[in-house]
């Protein structure tokens, strides 16, 4: 009779706590439902405004006045960087953090259409969607905070505004400063083509500038007076293509020259050639960038000509959570994908036609929900230094039509209308219910501390920017604004 009554009263306990989880949930999703509209057109003021890294004033500033209206508290211009904030709602308990991106790329401007259109010529584009990064993490904080006063809950919210994602690494800087002390986990997304809240693992990346510095001389007249700058970075980059043979296959070496002079008749004595170096192992791209190095002064040397060495970013691959992806990836499944209404599935078909590809995914991957799994991102994020110092999770929402490449024309187009606010509203909803998780169970804090230790082992976080200062100048010769 005892154990019956036990059994009872442990499955109307199971029953109780369930209704509450559901009700909690249906507060929030329904919070966020009721504000499409209005963090839509936010997504939409920032796209109309593409601002390069550390330029971002106006899509910050849009952000934080969201968040000021909410009751936040905001402090700005952060760890050397006028654009970075940080919002914070401090209600005691524990304290959950979420990264807000909002920089554009250069060369990427195009209409919220089907087809290649180019709003200004070399004009910037939001290509990777951080227009609608940024103003999810604001539309899933707020209503996690009007949850938070509703229930009378004790919590604590801070939202990172973190500039510069594409190239500038601003996050680096803001855990150098310490300002990820005391968070307990913290919580991001992605924009993709596709839902999935996999724990991943990407690569560590180095960034910088070669700055060949030579004589000019007429190129006809007296070359042999001249010393071309251009004639090192050639050699530098001809070394560096020989070497790819002799560096670990997991390596990805790519550059571009920024700065090739000016006439063909004058001997150039200036060029400037960018190099990324990314490698899942944060060693061996210190290795392989010390490599590059030497390949740049080899070239100056033979080429008469001075180097100089300017690092832009150093950035450390992603340290998987397992515990986190999987408490988000059961609320992904919980809110669903994106479907396509009609006008939609009409411009998902029009994009597509458009693939340089033979294969493209159905249409209906967009409402898929991706299986679990640990996975490795060949490309690299800042995301990856704050996943050294506290446990971090994330996880991508299908914005772009499926088979859609980050930094295309096609992600731009979707990224500024319907299709890209769904699958924003699908990552706000999804972030604010595993925030919402995080507050209420200490337990799933303390296992996803235990495994962060476990992973981390005896690695001590260095950033690999050192003591320099942010690069605040990094995008401003490429900034082209409408």
């Amino acid at each position: 009779m005892k154990k019956s009554i036990l059994s009872l009263m442990g499955v109307f306990l199971s029953v109780f706590v369930f209704a509450q989880e559901t009700s909690h949930d249906a507060f929030i999703v329904r919070n966020l439902d009721n504000n499409t509209e209005r963090f839509s057109k936010v997504a939409r003021q920032i796209w109309e405004n593409p601002e390069l890294g550390y330029l971002e004033f106006t899509s910050s500033k849009l952000l934080i006045d969201e968040l000021k209206t909410a009751g936040f508290k905001v402090q700005t211009g952060l760890a050397g960087m006028p654009t970075s904030f940080v919002a914070t709602y401090d209600k005691g308990g524990p304290v959950i953090g979420f990264l807000a991106e909002y920089d554009a790329l250069p060369g990427l401007s195009q209409d919220a259409v089907p087809f290649r259109s180019v709003l200004v010529d070399g004009g910037n584009g939001h290509g990777c969607g951080h227009n609608l990064f940024g103003t999810a993490v604001v539309a899933s904080a707020v209503a996690l905070k009007e949850w938070i006063d509703a229930n009378n809950i004790q919590a604590t919210l801070k939202i990172f505004g973190t500039p510069a994602e594409e190239g500038g690494a601003g996050k680096v800087y803001m855990v150098r400063e310490g300002l990820f002390k005391g968070v307990d986990a913290v919580i991001n997304w992605h924009p993709s083509d596709r839902n999935a809240a996999n724990a991943s693992t990407c690569t560590a990346v180095m960034q910088g500038y070669f700055k060949f510095h030579g004589q000019t001389s007429h190129a006809a007249g007296a070359p042999q007076r001249g010393r071309s700058a251009l004639d090192g970075v050639e050699a530098m980059n001809m070394m560096v293509n020989m070497m790819r043979e002799h560096v670990d296959q997991e390596s990805r070496i790519h550059y571009v020259i920024t700065n090739g002079g000016l006439a063909a008749n004058v001997v150039p004595d200036y060029a400037v050639v960018e190099y990324m170096v990314r490698h899942p192992d944060v060693t061996e791209v210190k290795d392989i960038w010390q490599r590059v190095i030497k390949a740049a002064e080899g070239a100056a040397m033979g080429t008469g000509t001075r180097v100089e060495v300017e690092v832009v970013a150093g950035i450390y691959g992603l340290l998987p959570n397992e515990t986190l992806a999987k408490a988000m990836h059961k609320n992904l499944t919980l809110v669903g994908g994106v479907e396509y209404d009609q006008q939609e599935t009409e411009f998902a078909k029009q994009i597509q036609a458009s693939f340089n590809t033979p294969r493209v995914p159905p249409l209906s991957v967009a409402k898929q929900i991706q299986p679990y799994q640990l996975t490795h991102f060949p490309a690299s994020t800042d995301v990856g230094d704050v996943s050294y110092v506290v446990p971090t999770v994330g996880l991508g929402t299908a914005t772009w039509v499926p088979g859609t490449a980050a930094h295309t024309w096609q992600a731009v187009a979707a990224d500024g209308m319907s299709i890209g606010y769904k699958g924003m509203m699908v990552a706000a909803k999804t972030m604010a219910l595993t925030g919402k998780d995080l507050i209420l169970s200490p337990l799933l804090i303390k296992e996803a501390k235990k495994e962060f230790d476990e992973r981390l082992g005896d690695v001590v976080y260095e950033p690999l920017i050192g003591d320099m200062a942010p690069p605040l100048h990094f995008r401003k010769d490429q900034n082209k604004v409408k």
